[in-house]
């Protein structure tokens, strides 16, 4: 799936522009239902869109810009532990019963 590429909006904490596939596609990954491809497209919606993780955080404007900055990093931050999960050796885990 290819998102076009969009100027990270002034403040981050606006909703996320998206389209009505995005909705039905966390809806039913919620429930439980989603089919392949909405299970793709929510997770691409909330690492890519929602989370901006390859996003730039900075925001300009002193102390506006900063308190701004602080929020864009902190849904950055979410991103980059999801990436970060996704990527993980699985080898590294322990064993468990649930796997």
């Amino acid at each position: 799936m290819s998102r076009k590429p969009i100027a990270p909006a002034k403040e981050p904490w606006h909703l996320v522009p998206f389209e009505p596939a995005d909705v039905y596609a966390l809806k039913n990954l919620a429930a439980g239902n989603a089919s392949e491809g909405q299970q793709k497209r929510a997770l691409d919606f909330i690492i890519h869109t929602v989370a901006a993780t390859y996003d730039l955080p900075f925001r300009p404007g002193g102390a506006e810009g900063d308190r701004a900055t602080a929020f864009a990093s902190g849904k950055q931050f979410v991103g980059q532990q999801l990436v970060r999960l996704l990527n993980f050796d699985v080898a590294k885990l322990p064993k468990s019963e649930s796997t």
